[in-house]
């Protein structure tokens, strides 16, 4: 190997492998956005599985960014939608995207578009509409998505198109903003075989899917990767769930 390819495989390792080194240090903001009492019950329980602070601090959030949760999980801002809320502050605002091709799933409806559904949290806005046309009020500095990129490749989110997504996403951030992909990991080369079966999706699709939209690979987190978990389960199994082997991949948009 020359000096040249040397450099260039040793900065590529870096790459990958900061991220998750800057995770030693928690700011206190992060601590707080954890601590809100603000937050349900529901979703304190949650948070030894889903190591929330480990999650905000990977994506880079931090006062008075412009966030948008897609996907949100829930129809009036899920669980990371609440943690941004609190995160980002008053000067700055969150964006609870729901895509509309999941709506149906909602037995008693979700918020309005456009509308403020929590009182606790007058800087989260609930969005709705088609996938393909994801869009925000205004440039944002960081897209999150977690568990729910995988189905939008299944027949019930049809139209839904990952290309045309990942472009939406693209459109909607600033120059030098973060997209981050959370998801279940199946197994290596499996492509989309287990999307609709199993609730995983192999990393590498998801990774050629956003490159292709036009964004750098960052590099990313090995918080929630669990190597016990065989990746042949069902996700709600009862023998893995909360326990999945999952990925975290940031991408950034170049400028």
């Amino acid at each position: 190997m020359t000096h040249r390819s040397l450099a260039a495989a040793l900065a590529a390792l870096a790459t990958v492998c900061a991220a998750p080194a800057a995770l030693a240090a928690i700011p206190a903001y992060v601590t707080a956005a954890v601590a809100d009492p603000a937050r349900p019950e529901a979703d304190r329980k949650r948070d030894a599985n889903r190591k929330p602070a480990e999650m905000l601090v990977f994506a880079g959030v931090k006062p008075g960014d412009k966030v948008a949760d897609l996907a949100t999980g829930a129809p009036a801002g899920g669980y990371f939608a609440k943690l941004f809320s609190a995160a980002v502050g008053p000067k700055g605002a969150v964006y609870a995207f729901e895509p509309a091709e999941f709506v149906q799933f909602y037995k008693n409806g979700v918020s309005a578009n456009a509308s403020h559904p929590d009182p606790k949290r007058p800087n989260l806005t609930f969005l709705t509409g088609p996938v393909n046309n994801f869009a925000a009020p205004e440039k944002l500095d960081l897209v999150w998505t977690s568990q729910n990129y995988h189905d939008l490749h299944d027949g019930f989110s049809r139209p839904a198109d990952l290309a045309k997504v990942n472009k939406a996403v693209f459109a909607a951030l600033k120059p030098g903003g973060t997209y981050v992909v959370l998801d279940h990991v199946a197994a290596a080369g499996s492509g989309l075989r287990d999307t609709d079966t199993l609730h995983r999706i192999d990393p590498a699709v998801v990774r050629k899917e956003v490159e292709a939209a036009g964004f750098k690979f960052v590099g990313e987190s090995q918080v929630l990767r669990n190597p016990k978990d065989p990746r042949t389960a069902n996700v709600y199994d009862a023998s893995i769930k909360g326990r999945t082997d999952q990925f975290i991949y940031k991408f950034r948009k170049p400028g």
